[in-house]
């Protein structure tokens, strides 16, 4: 969709309205809020609709990471390592900000259009928040992502990943530093496993580190929006609170976000591409 204030391409996730927006909803759309990084799809606004509440984002024209790696069967090792270089700056940057993503995956982490693509992590619903919420306990996530110690807690077949049980195949051919670096991260107990820092300070990682990675704070200090004001969390909750009523009892809503009333906000969007929906059954619009 575009946004016809600023012409800007955006992204919408919308929710049903009634029992969908639930805790999971607003811890989502707060965590979210809270994270301003360039590895990180900026999260805009939220919008109430009649039927719908809608999340408003920042729009990623060059896909799933995914896609791209079905696209070119494989990275070479450089490419392998500037992608993820951005993804480990972008969880850093998470962790530091006291938020667990706990569904981090290809799908999850999209790219720009740029030429040299900019990968910006995406989907933060099943994450928490250490300082909002009690630490990480559940378990949650997709099942071939998820790390041993929460496997553990779930019954299903899932003995190769509590093993640790990984090969690089033969035909690929990588460097011994990535090597090493992979076997410090496929370690069954986290208290061996290696930290996000140790990460950042192993040799392949260090490899043709571009500058702009180097320092979390000056990533921060220049992803700033000044055209775009922020809603104040007293805006978001109190249209959290109006999403929870099911459309069938929803009442006249004149709830303010940007000064507009909700229905001349979803005016300012222009609708570029046909609507779809996500394996969770929530309705996006395609990007």
């Amino acid at each position: 969709m575009r946004d016809r204030r600023t012409t800007e391409l955006v992204a919408v996730k919308y929710i049903e309205r009634g029992e969908k927006i639930d805790e999971n909803v607003q811890r989502e759309i707060i965590n979210h809020r809270s994270l301003k990084h360039p590895n990180i799809i900026r999260f805009k606004e939220v919008i109430l609709t009649p039927t719908h509440l809608a999340i408003v984002m920042e729009y990623a024209s060059g896909g799933e990471l995914f896609e791209r790696i079905c696209k070119n069967v494989r990275f070479s090792e450089d490419e392998a390592r500037y992608f993820f270089q951005q993804l480990i700056s972008g969880v850093s940057y998470c962790h530091s900000m006291q938020v667990c993503h706990r569904d981090l995956k290809l799908e999850n982490t999209l790219l720009d259009g740029s030429d040299a693509p900019r990968l910006k992590i995406c989907d933060f619903g099943y994450s928490k928040s250490s300082v909002l919420h009690s630490q990480p306990k559940s378990t949650v996530g997709t099942p071939a992502y998820i790390a041993p110690e929460v496997l553990l807690k779930k019954e299903y077949d899932g003995k190769r990943i509590l093993n640790v049980q990984y090969a690089i195949p033969d035909y690929v051919n990588i460097s011994p530093e990535c090597r090493h670096l992979i076997s410090r991260i496929f370690v069954g107990d986290p208290a061996m496993r290696i930290t996000i820092t140790e990460i950042r300070n192993h040799s392949w990682f260090l490899k043709n580190l571009p500058a702009d990675l180097m320092d979390d704070d000056s990533m921060s200090n220049q992803y700033e929006e000044p055209d775009q004001p922020m809603q104040t969390m007293d805006q978001i909750m109190q249209i959290l609170t109006e999403a929870t009523i099911p459309p069938a009892c929803s009442r006249s809503i004149n709830v303010l976000a940007d000064g507009l009333d909700m229905d001349d906000d979803m005016d300012d969007l222009d609708s570029d591409s046909d609507l779809d929906v996500d394996s969770s059954g929530e309705i996006v619009y395609a990007m």
